[in-house]
């Protein structure tokens, strides 16, 4: 059994998030290289600085150009939006473990309450199902509003749908893996029945449960470095790991993964950790020092720190997102990105992007306690900011000079 510090922990999740080493080519394989290291891209709705799943690839390839995105998820069709942990972007190439859930959403027979309504509503709103597909069929894609439109203009008097209804049975049939976003239209959805919006290589095959769990597995451990059960089923396909252990057991007897320690001083980390065999020669460079870090901005969504107890488990920085905090009581600001620096958390700021200005706001630049004063660490946050600035188009930065710690002002405001 292998034996980790806990900075190599550190270093090999950071590594595996692609968060350290050179980065990857700023064009579209580039950004499909870093997808299939994550799994997944988290999507979000707010954008006070940019769109989460853009600053998840910013803070891997810098500066890179937001068409080439767009052309992977709109048309070469290598990436398409469906539930991972949550809304995400997600690779077509692994379509068959997403397909399990389309396969089996709200399927069988009901044994909750909420299954058992799911099927009544289903049931009562059929005739809305088949006007949405039919409407895709003929005319799509098609953004959500038109089919509210439609349901107010020729279904509002019998009661049986409403613009909730639609966003549900818009919900419903995009899990079911019967339509897909086409495209958006600034952040509204674009639907259109998947057989439009899949490419033709798309794998197919339909794998039983146990293999699903086996390849998602791998695929969330390989992301994570290093991790317990619970960070595994946690991550990617959260929630959807039915018989994990007994998995992670076959898959350590099929030599696929091992089990490591990770010992701090005397004291050995509690619970059972893996890594993924193919890691090791990772593990092994990281061990003689081969380690080429770098200082970088994330969003408060990035897969490195989406489980928040992780984060505080392994690299100590405990982080909340404060958006629903009101502003009176909250400690560090509304959009608060972390600061990584090698393998430590320094610091986090409370940026936003004035979009009017063409300007990138800081309006608070936190320094964590135990952060280093030395100007390498303060010229490596100042060029992050100036980075972000450029990712975004800012012309300027506007700092708050109030808000900041006295040992990095200079280098932050030169």
């Amino acid at each position: 059994m292998h034996t980790l510090s806990p900075t190599l922990a550190r270093r090999l999740a950071i590594t595996k998030q692609r968060l350290a080493d050179p980065r990857p080519a700023v064009d579209p394989p580039g950004i499909l290289e870093v997808v299939r290291d994550l799994g997944c891209l988290q999507l979000d709705p707010i954008s006070a600085v940019a769109r989460s799943h853009q600053l998840v690839l910013w803070s891997r390839l810098g500066p890179y150009d937001l068409d080439d995105l767009d052309t992977l998820l709109w048309k070469d069709r290598s990436l398409f939006e469906y539930w991972a942990h949550v809304a995400s972007i997600v690779l077509t190439e692994d379509y068959p473990i997403h397909n399990l859930l389309m396969r089996r959403y709200a399927a069988g027979t009901p044994k909750t309450p909420r299954a058992k309504k799911l099927r009544q509503w289903l049931k009562d709103k059929a005739g809305l199902r088949r006007h949405i597909l039919g409407e895709l069929h003929r005319n799509g894609p098609l953004p959500a509003r038109y089919f509210e439109d439609e349901a107010r203009s020729d279904w509002y008097s019998t009661g049986w749908t409403s613009g909730r209804n639609v966003t549900e049975m818009l919900d419903y049939l995009w899990t079911k893996g019967q339509i897909m976003v086409a495209g958006r239209s600034g952040l509204q959805k674009l639907w259109d029945v998947s057989e439009r919006c899949l490419p033709k290589w798309t794998p197919r095959e339909k794998l039983a449960e146990r293999e699903v769990v086996r390849r998602a597995a791998q695929k969330s451990l390989r992301a994570l470095g290093v991790a317990t059960p619970r960070h595994i089923g946690l991550h990617y396909i959260r929630g959807r790991y039915p018989d994990l252990k007994s998995v992670l057991s076959e898959l350590q007897s099929d030599a696929r993964i091992e089990r490591v320690e990770i010992r701090d001083g005397g004291q050995v980390w509690q619970g059972e950790w893996y890594m993924h065999a193919e890691d090791l020669p990772l593990l092994e460079r990281l061990e003689i020092e081969h380690w080429e870090p770098r200082t970088t901005l994330l969003s408060p969504f990035d897969n490195l720190i989406c489980d928040r107890a992780r984060t505080k488990q392994i690299f100590g920085f405990d982080y909340t997102v404060e958006i629903y905090v009101p502003p009176p009581k909250r400690k560090h600001g509304y959009y608060v990105l972390p600061i990584l620096h090698g393998d430590r958390f320094v610091g986090r700021i409370d940026p936003k992007m004035d979009r009017t200005r063409s300007v990138l706001a800081i309006n608070a630049v936190h320094a964590e306690p135990d952060a280093p004063n030395s100007r390498t660490v303060s010229r490596a946050v100042a060029k992050a900011i100036e980075e972000l600035a450029e990712f975004l188009g800012a012309k300027d930065i506007e700092y708050d000079r109030r808000r900041m710690p006295s040992s990095w002002k200079r280098d932050l405001t030169a």
